[in-house]
């Protein structure tokens, strides 16, 4: 496995379960120092038409609080380019779901195998099975 140096990998997060737990850490890995970033409400309303389940301090707390995570910045936009350049980024590490969606980088794109058993979509409706 290639070692980087800075790795970025991002989210909403909403909420937060165990298929997110598996991307971080093998983000971790992949990298010396590990950018997480996390969606905003308001792309989060932007991008999936509802409202965040949690709020995104909150969201951004729980992740700033897990020991493999080095920074933890907002994602205001889709426009990965500008994270890759403002931080210098050599990878992006993202679930296997977003094969052929994901935005061009000047960076390398890695795909790790989604966690198929949890998402936050299964959450929410069991959470609210008739909303």
């Amino acid at each position: 496995m290639k070692k980087y140096k800075f790795v970025y990998t991002t989210g909403a997060f909403d909420p937060f379960h165990f298929g997110h737990l598996n991307i971080i850490r093998k983000a971790k890995e992949m990298g010396d120092y590990l950018i997480v970033g996390v969606s905003t409400d308001e792309l989060i309303e932007k991008a999936k038409n509802r409202k965040p389940f949690m709020p995104l301090n909150q969201r951004m707390e729980i992740i700033s609080e897990m020991k493999c995570v080095n920074m933890v910045i907002p994602q205001i936009d889709k426009n990965k380019q500008n994270i890759v350049d403002k931080y210098k980024i050599d990878a992006i590490v993202v679930g296997s779901d977003w094969k052929g969606k994901y935005p061009k980088t000047s960076c390398e794109i890695i795909y790790i195998e989604y966690t198929k058993e949890i998402s936050s979509t299964m959450i929410r409706k069991k959470l609210n099975p008739h909303g």
